[in-house]
């Protein structure tokens, strides 16, 4: 169990509270409940850390019950389920195995709901969902579900179900149950509230958007940190002087488009030199290495492994441009945020979640094609190589649209609210303002928040004189997870 550090509501969350136009609720004690390996450095589990974090920084109590794999977090209270000693490895996505997990962590939640006192239950996934609903009516408490994608379309994604299986129809109804009976349902985007409300049937009284969100004086762009940082880690990486970089961050696997990806960097490796393809992720790194060697490109691919979450915003300012290849059309994508608030050129597959996210500065590639990917590509290259070694109009605009939208802070608020709904303590937050789409010609001050002169970045906090802090454990040397070779 990780001790929770106590947080006083803070001068911005109570702006915030201003802006929102309600006055401050009292603290609440939360429970969240997430059917996954918790903490492994990937977007569904930053945005439950997130959450957790300016939760607290709102003034408000939580606990997040999980499985018993997963890195510890500090600051948040976690709980775990018993282990299975045969089941070591994190659990990533749909697999068998989940059910005895999940079984453990009903009986954790009901052990907690006994033992301790909670105003609401904040669930991740439907089988956090299920099990909260089956736990929490027992004590009267209310679900919020944090929905972040069909369970079903996962499972077909992931290609752990069918939809020929006679198991298709049992698992749609009870998705469907799951999401008409929720209290609140989160939406991280618009995709997902028609989703819900066309295909699902679900009264849209009972949504809240709540868009995935970036920490912006977290994820920075390269000019915030000293040089030699930079040039250090790009070395240790083993990135050659020159090189232009395609920076990924994410899971490696078939439905986020990564055996997509390396065929579109072979296309572009053809025509292109002095080009390196930073792929930072797991599981199947080796696999993707093979992948690799197999399109003749190993030698220009740097396949890190696991980025821990505290690392990654040095390892993505290393990136000219950005790709996110992800193919699921109902699923979440908080990654491109974390490249707009690096002021990266952003690729994506044209879904309308990665429209949504980034607006008329992002650059759509045809869905499931390796060639049109290419194309995109190597047009994000061409302006990034134009304006070298600054920032290109589209990365800024990008920083600033993910600044002013999706903030934590903003996102808090309509989580709070949204619990005293749950709990008939007052109406749903309302709808979102309409997303301003950024011009392209917008000045290079749109970067947003400049540190004062003389200093830079380091672990995400100012360090004076362009060099680390002494407190930075980046700062003896700058640490890189060691890439496969």
């Amino acid at each position: 169990m990780q001790k929770q550090t106590p947080h006083a509501p803070s001068p911005a969350a109570a702006h915030v509270q201003q802006i929102h136009g309600s006055a401050p609720h009292r603290a609440y004690r939360v429970l969240m409940v997430a059917p996954t390996s918790f903490f492994a450095d990937y977007g569904c589990h930053v945005r439950i850390l997130e959450e957790a974090r300016v939760l607290q920084k709102l003034g408000h109590e939580v606990t997040v019950v999980t499985y018993a794999n997963g890195n510890p977090v500090d600051g948040v209270r976690v709980e775990r389920t018993l282990a299975i000693p045969w089941r070591q490895e994190y659990e990533v996505g749909s697999s068998r195995h989940k059910i005895l997990f999940d079984a453990l962590l009903g009986v954790r939640l009901g052990g907690l709901l006994l033992t301790r006192r909670y105003d609401v239950l904040h669930a991740h996934l439907h089988e956090g969902a299920l099990l909260s609903m089956a736990s929490g009516w027992m004590q009267g408490l209310p679900t919020v579900f944090d929905f972040q994608g069909s369970m079903t379309e996962e499972m077909i994604d992931h290609r752990f179900l069918q939809r020929t299986s006679a198991l298709y129809g049992p698992l749609r109804r009870l998705e469907q149950g799951l999401n008409r009976h929720s209290s609140v349902i989160f939406t991280n985007s618009g995709t997902a509230h028609r989703h819900l409300v066309n295909d699902f049937g679900v009264n849209p009284r009972r949504l809240c958007a709540l868009p995935d969100c970036v920490n912006g004086d977290q994820f920075v762009p390269a000019a915030h940190y000293p040089p030699y940082a930079l040039q250090e880690l790009r070395r240790a990486l083993g990135i050659p002087d020159g090189n232009q970089v395609i920076a990924y961050l994410g899971l490696l696997a078939g439905y986020q488009g990564t055996d997509l990806l390396l065929e579109a960097f072979a296309a572009l490796r053809r025509r292109r030199d002095k080009l390196t393809l930073l792929l930072m992720g797991f599981p199947g790194a080796d696999a993707y290495a093979q992948k690799a060697q197999a399109l003749g490109v190993r030698s220009d691919v740097v396949l890190t492994g696991r980025v821990p979450y505290g690392l990654a915003p040095r390892h993505l300012a290393l990136g000219d441009v950005a790709v996110a290849p992800k193919l699921s059309l109902t699923e979440g994508a908080g990654k491109l945020l974390n490249y707009m608030a690096v002021a990266l050129p952003t690729v994506a597959f044209d879904t309308p979640v990665a429209r949504e996210y980034l607006g008329e500065q992002g650059l759509f590639a045809q869905r499931a094609n390796a060639e049109s990917l290419a194309e995109k590509l190597e047009q994000a290259l061409d302006e990034a190589a134009a304006v070298a070694p600054g920032p290109t109009l589209r990365g800024a605009a990008l920083r600033s649209r993910a600044l002013e939208h999706f903030d934590w802070l903003h996102a808090g608020a309509r989580i709070v609210q949204a619990y005293a709904h749950a709990r008939g303590e007052g109406p749903l937050p309302g709808p979102l303002p309409v997303t301003q789409q950024s011009s392209l010609t917008a000045p290079p001050a749109l970067m947003g928040r400049p540190l004062p002169q003389g200093q830079s970045v380091a672990n995400g906090r100012p360090a004076a004189n362009g060099r680390p802090a002494a407190h930075d454990p980046l700062a003896a040397h700058n640490q890189a997870v060691p890439p496969v070779r």
